[in-house]
């Protein structure tokens, strides 16, 4: 089955000995990597830059969150290692700050809108005081006004969402779990056809394959899902 340059694995591992090892355990059945927060500050970024050098999509998944200079002159930073995708938290000053300091350079901003590891409960908790739908339209919103190229939102906002902006924008989702699966941390979830069907434009998985025995057999599988 050829790899879906749709489906990023999360490579949410503690080394990069260990993410190449997963990388190459999956072989040509992924061409999309995201390297995350446990990843990055043990040499991530450098690993990403090789990925790409063998032809492979790398997601940064930096989620920035600072003041506006800052933010601004990171995503500069970022956008020299030749990254696909880059997460900033979608706040409307962070936004902005991440689309000037992207400048032309190819790289697409993404605002995270509400984690998926947040129910109503948490959001409540935290202190607003909305719906997590009616938080998450409101992000997209500011987003397309920021100039950014997407947000990263559950997949069951997905469809409100694709239905509100331009083609070219895109939704990316994790939260994604095969049918019957331990859904982990997530609280909104779906499969991968799922939130394909939604209209996410990509899907973001970890554990259903880095934790697998086989993760080249998960990853097939999920590609399978993705085409149901």
């Amino acid at each position: 089955m050829t790899a879906d340059p749709r489906l990023y694995v999360a490579l949410d591992l503690t080394s990069v000995e260990a993410a190449q090892d997963m990388v190459d355990r999956i072989g040509d059945a992924v061409i999309s990597y995201k390297v995350g927060l446990q990843l990055l500050p043990v040499g991530g970024a450098e690993f990403g830059q090789r990925l790409k050098a063998q032809g492979k999509n790398v997601f940064y998944d930096f989620k920035l969150h600072d003041i506006d200079a800052t933010v601004e002159k990171a995503t500069r930073s970022i956008a020299t290692l030749g990254a696909d995708l880059l997460t900033v938290h979608a706040r409307p000053d962070v936004m902005r700050a991440a689309a000037a300091g992207r400048d032309d350079s190819g790289l697409k901003v993404l605002g995270v809108t509400v984690l998926t590891s947040l129910d109503q409960q948490a959001l409540d908790d935290i202190g607003y005081y909305m719906t997590a739908e009616e938080l998450v339209m409101r992000r997209v919103a500011q987003a397309i006004e920021a100039g950014i190229d997407g947000v990263v939102s559950s997949p069951l906002e997905a469809e409100r969402i694709r239905a509100q902006v331009p083609n070219n924008f895109l939704v990316i989702t994790p939260g994604v779990r095969m049918p019957g699966e331990d859904k982990g941390d997530q609280k909104r979830v779906a499969t991968p056809g799922e939130a394909l069907g939604f209209g996410a434009s990509h899907i973001v998985v970890g554990r259903p394959i880095t934790a697998a025995s086989d993760p080249r057999v998960a990853a097939l599988a999920i590609l399978k899902n993705m085409q149901a």
